[in-house]
């Protein structure tokens, strides 16, 4: 299969390596002239000779992605397939799933995880769009991840939906390794972090990839002192604490590990001198100077 990349970054060229070693062509594009093979989106396009001309869109959500897929659109024909690879807002997919389908045009939602590790190990693809252009697409999708790891999930926005909660889970997982490796370090038993991460990926209930991660990690840097203690958040936890809002449906342990990346971003927070102060007020504790 041939097709273009939209978005060279770490994971796009991840996917661009992992399909071309899996027989398919990626005419790739990227905005930094310095990594991208072609000129522009539409010197990229001028390069699709098959039909129908498959396009994969993998850059940051929000108006970059909206001005891409309209760049691209302008240059495709009816039948034509455009793919969401990033991070977009489901509610997003499905609005242009519709205004695509209006000009003759395929659109597919895939939901991507696997992050710098995907080359090797594989991508997780949560796909949503017409069933039809999923069943055109798979052979690439049965390329691009592991055994068992791409899914058909429903119409437009389905696999942005999956992709959301996903990440919230993930949110919330990296949260609770975060207060438990914590608490280990701050114990008087002087533990090596690295070994019990290492131990608990054997056997235990908790083990996990992620698991596996901060076991390298830390014993990489068993005090991380080389890190600063900030971690940003890319939109995902947001709309999923939104939807769950008004779906009423109850995501405490996601909610929380949202708003602890934003206590993470200040070193000084009113709200903890705040807290301090009352506690001088009514208790006499000891308030120390910023």
């Amino acid at each position: 299969m041939k097709l273009g990349l939209i978005g060279l970054g770490r994971m796009g060229q991840g996917l661009a390596e992992r399909a071309r070693r899996g027989g398919h062509e990626m005419v790739g594009y990227d905005a930094n002239p310095a990594v991208s093979p072609t000129r522009s989106i539409s010197d990229m396009i001028s390069k699709l000779d098959t039909s129908p001309r498959i396009v994969w869109v993998m850059v940051p959500a929000g108006d970059v992605t909206q001005k891409v897929i309209d760049e691209v659109a302008s240059h495709l024909s009816e039948g034509d397939v455009i793919i969401d690879g990033g991070n977009s807002y489901y509610r997003d997919g499905v609005r242009r799933s519709e205004e695509l389908a209006r000009r003759g045009l395929r659109f597919v939602d895939a939901g991507t995880s696997g992050g710098i590790w995907g080359l090797e190990v594989g991508f997780c693809l949560m796909v949503g769009g017409p069933k039809e252009t999923f069943d055109l697409l798979e052979p690439l999708f049965a390329t691009l991840a592991p055994e068992n790891g791409y899914a058909y999930l429903g119409p437009a926005g389905a696999g942005h939906f999956a992709k959301m909660v996903h990440n919230g889970i993930e949110y919330a997982m990296l949260e609770a390794y975060a207060e438990g490796f914590n608490l280990l370090h701050a114990a008087e038993f002087k533990y090596d972090l690295g070994k019990i991460a290492s131990l608990w990926n054997n056997g235990s209930v908790v083990r996990s990839w992620l698991l596996e991660l901060g076991a390298d990690a830390l014993n990489k840097d068993a005090s991380l002192e080389h890190l600063k203690a900030y971690v940003d958040d890319s939109g995902e936890g947001r709309w999923t604490v939104n939807e769950a809002i008004e779906r009423s449906v109850p995501v405490p342990v996601i909610a929380q590990s949202l708003f602890a990346r934003f206590d993470s971003r200040d070193d000084n927070s009113f709200a903890m001198r705040y807290i301090a102060a009352l506690r001088n007020e009514f208790g006499g504790h000891a308030v120390k100077e910023a």
